[in-house]
């Protein structure tokens, strides 16, 4: 689940409606300390890490498996601190991660109901605009239907005045 540049930023993009922050404290404390855990939680995914991380395991075992410049290891094979560390390591970013990932998804959750409420609104003003044309063509279809019984009464009277004209020249 990826993590935004900053707490507030899924959600503002969406709209003029501003975010509190009380949305996103939860069970897991203010606002600050949510702001440091998905700092930690980005941290933990960068390459610099991964790489600083992979560097220093190695210097670990390369100390500790010859020896150098100390004549003696401190952590000798099967690296037993080492293990602790990464399992210390493990008990705090895990609970971070976590924490990082429910923030965006409470951040998900606002912008997926900011959006709902968005279309909902679009929804109903295209009905309601609908409606309108719907009524516009009715009122459109009843005045031709009108101008088409106007025009058959000018057409039949025409003709009548035109039979009582040709009658009269008759005489």
């Amino acid at each position: 689940m990826p993590i935004s540049e900053h707490p507030a930023d899924a959600v503002n993009r969406s709209g003029p409606e501003p975010h509190h922050h009380a949305d996103l404290h939860g069970a897991f404390g203010n606002d600050a300390f949510g702001r440091v855990a998905e700092q930690a939680a980005r941290f933990f995914g960068t390459p610099q890490y991964i790489l600083g991380q992979t560097v220093a395991v190695l210097a670990w075992v390369v100390v500790n498996s010859t020896q150098l410049h100390l004549g003696f290891a401190w952590d000798v094979y099967p690296f037993i601190a080492l293990n602790l560390l990464f399992s210390l390591q493990a008990a705090y970013a895990a609970p971070l991660i976590l924490l990082a990932q429910t923030r965006q998804a409470d951040r998900d959750k606002i912008h997926a109901d900011r959006i709902d409420r968005n279309h909902s609104r679009l929804e109903r003003a295209a009905k309601t605009e609908t409606d309108k044309i719907l009524e516009l063509l009715q009122s459109n279809t009843d005045l031709t239907k009108q101008d088409k019984e106007l025009t058959e009464q000018v057409a039949d009277l025409t003709k009548q005045i035109h039979t009582l004209l040709t009658k009269q020249h008759e005489r």
